[in-house]
């Protein structure tokens, strides 16, 4: 008789058990914190063949620059996969050629030039990204 009465009680502990894991798991899913909506604030300001600066600012959660780019209204950048990574045709429309006048959009992060194409350009809070367009000056 002890023994099913042993029984019985670690079947209970063990029906507590369960429904006290998974009401831990309900109330963490719900209160459990969140990530702010744009974690990250960016500067990417656009530097264009005149010298004329457009800057936007972004609060993203993006990992990489080229998401960042991507979800800033207003901003267009078109190019095409090469060997390293997307290269940068054109930014708002203009193009830049290099078998022209050795023509390329440049990309600097806090005031340096990224070391890496755009898809692996980590994005971090307060980076501030310009987009400049570069050709051989005569």
């Amino acid at each position: 008789m002890k023994n099913k009465k042993d029984k019985k009680m670690i079947m209970i502990a063990a029906a507590v058990l369960v429904v006290f894991v998974v009401a831990a798991l309900v109330l963490y899913g719900i209160f459990k914190p969140k990530a702010a909506s744009g974690s990250k604030e960016i500067t990417v300001t656009v530097i264009n063949d005149q010298g004329e600066k457009k800057s936007y600012e972004l609060r993203t959660d993006a990992a990489y620059l080229s998401q960042a780019l991507a979800e800033i209204e207003g901003l267009s950048v078109e190019g095409e996969e090469g060997d390293y990574g997307m290269y940068v045709r054109a930014v708002n429309g203009l193009e830049a050629v290099y078998e022209r006048d050795q023509a390329y959009w440049a990309f600097y992060v806090n005031g340096a030039y990224c070391n890496y194409a755009i898809e692996e350009q980590p994005v971090y809070d307060k980076d501030a990204f310009e987009i400049k367009y570069e050709a051989k000056r005569e």
